[in-house]
């Protein structure tokens, strides 16, 4: 049995990438970023456990990509190194972040092999450049490029961190706390994934698999004698609105589900549930703009849409091609990929009493394709 522990950092948000995708979920084939990097070091088979740190928000999705060990994130690297640490057992652990995705096995039987010999074992590569600080040029000799992962005794690792002073890497935290440092040889191909240009250098990395996810949404809203009606984004004129938590846009609800169902991400009623006052009246728009906004930073395109909207009354041919031009506003899809149709029941159940309107909506996506960027 190992006693080392791996910790994946993968809580962060990304905001340097400016890609409108969070780097965590770019998927390289079928793998978002985080989980093709947490299985390349669960196949090394040098780790008694392997635990990954993510966002709040994003925990309880990370988990239903299977089994892994997820641990909540904090606001910083720090507290979600504090957080995952909390859950180690071993005396050893590796640190890294999921934005170093090229790691190789080289470089972590080398920081195994010397791990008696210091508080942290550290990658470290030479500066090959002319370097000037403050206008004096400076002994490049004397630079190193500190890199991750880094192999720390676990203890001293915890004690280290127990502080209000922040450390960009582990071993700066266990030096600071009088531990000691040892360098071995780091690798280039180990890079830190930062910027677009760093993704394209990444020679481990594939573009992603060719696959198309459906969704589909079912959602029913009674009329109410009181309000506006709005449906597909557009204001109906009917002297009725909808019984609901928002304002009831039944036609843009089951698009939602439909998003969610393709993304796996769960339904409308998770995400915003109808027992929070914040959702009260909201225009539901605004909540379609918010999945959206999500599917594209879980690294989603939206390919295209399609509702139909069963209705005795109100008749709403009038109205449909408005629809069509606001939801593909709000989806990013130019009109030709949204379909908007009514129906009615033929007088049957109670959308043929006039009792409330009933929406099917399909929707498909697939992943953004960052090798076009």
């Amino acid at each position: 049995m190992s006693d080392l522990t791996l910790i994946l950092l993968a809580a962060g948000d990304s905001r340097r990438f400016q890609c409108g995708v969070k780097k965590q979920w770019l998927r390289i084939g079928d793998e978002p970023l985080w989980q093709f990097v947490t299985n390349r070091f669960i196949r090394s088979k040098q780790f008694a456990e392997v635990i990954v740190t993510a966002h709040p928000e994003e925990a309880a999705y990370m988990r239903l990509h299977g089994n892994y060990h997820v641990v909540n994130g904090g606001s910083d690297r720090q507290s979600s190194l504090g957080n995952a640490l909390a859950a180690v057992k071993t005396p050893y652990v590796m640190v890294t972040d999921v934005a170093r995705g090229c790691i190789d096995a080289a470089l972590i039987s080398r920081l195994i092999a010397e791990r008696d010999k210091a508080d942290c074992i550290v990658p470290a590569l030479g500066v090959h450049d002319t370097v000037t600080f403050h206008g004096e040029t400076i002994d490049r000799g004397a630079l190193l490029r500190i890199q991750t992962p880094q192999l720390s005794k676990t203890d001293v690792l915890k004690t280290a961190l127990a502080t209000d002073e922040t450390y960009t890497d582990e071993s700066s935290a266990i030096v600071a706390d009088g531990g000691s440092r040892h360098f071995v040889e780091g690798d280039e191909a180990a890079r830190k994934l930062t910027t677009l240009a760093d993704l394209r250098a990444m020679a481990c990395f594939e573009g992603p698999a060719a696959t198309v996810l459906t969704g589909n949404g079912l959602d029913v809203h009674a009329f109410d004698t009181e309000g506006s009606m709005v449906l597909g984004g557009i204001a109906i004129d009917h002297p009725v609105g909808f019984k609901a938590h928002s304002d009831g846009d039944v036609a843009i609800h089951a698009l939602i589900d439909a998003l969610l169902g393709a993304a796996g991400m769960g339904d409308i009623g998770m995400l915003f549930p109808d027992t929070d006052d914040t959702y009260a009246g909201i225009d539901s728009a605004e909540l379609l703009e918010t999945v959206v906004m999500r599917l594209k930073r879980y690294g989603f395109d939206i390919v295209n849409a399609d509702i139909t909207i069963a209705a005795q009354t109100p008749r709403l041919s009038p109205y449909k091609e408005a629809m069509r031009q606001r939801l593909g506003t709000l989806l990013g899809l130019p009109p030709v990929r949204v379909g908007v149709k009514a129906t009615t029941t033929e007088k049957l159940g109670f959308v043929g009493r006039k009792e409330g309107v009933a929406v099917i909506a399909t929707a498909t996506i697939n992943y953004m394709d960052w090798t076009q960027l």
